[in-house]
């Protein structure tokens, strides 16, 4: 049996990663987002467990967050090698102007203050090689809810 991919969405708030794991993973993959137990106290270990319980039963998993800063998706690609699944990271390309619109279309808690998008963008840094992920693409979005898939086989680890 092939080993199950632990997907790392790493982009802006509002870059459409939410939209993407539905579109394209919500039928076969766990979803994992930190903003799903906002009252945890410590949210790393608790996306640790959701992430073990999953690989237990042989399925893939979505980590459907910002990661923005490499070693944040250092300590994924991490947990997916001990635990014997093939990290992938589904990359957006900052896009502000566009994320700041999106995000203004939501309503309630999904709406996240603009100087949160600020804040990201100023951490976010892009992929390298080095990171160690199995496969890298390139997410960005397209008219009519669609998305643009691009293999980065220069990001992905040799």
């Amino acid at each position: 049996m092939d080993r199950p991919d632990l997907v790392v969405l790493a982009g802006l708030q509002g870059a459409g990663k939410s939209s993407f794991h539905r579109a394209r993973f919500a039928a076969t993959h766990a979803h994992v987002s930190k903003d799903l137990f906002r009252s945890a106290r410590d949210k790393g270990r608790r996306q640790r467990e959701l992430v073990q319980a999953a690989a237990a039963a042989g399925l893939p998993v979505v980590i459907d967050d910002t990661n923005p800063r490499r070693e944040d998706r250092a300590v994924l690609v991490e947990l997916a090698r001990a635990l014997g699944m093939r990290p992938v990271l589904y990359w957006f390309p900052p896009d502000v102007r566009a994320s700041l619109a999106r995000n203004a279309g939501r309503s309630g808690r999904a709406q996240v203050p603009k100087v949160a998008i600020f804040a990201t963008a100023r951490r976010l840094e892009p992929p390298e090689a080095t990171e160690g992920f199995a496969a890298v693409y390139e997410v960005r979005p397209a008219p009519e809810g669609a998305f643009l898939v691009t293999a980065r086989p220069d990001l992905a680890a040799s």
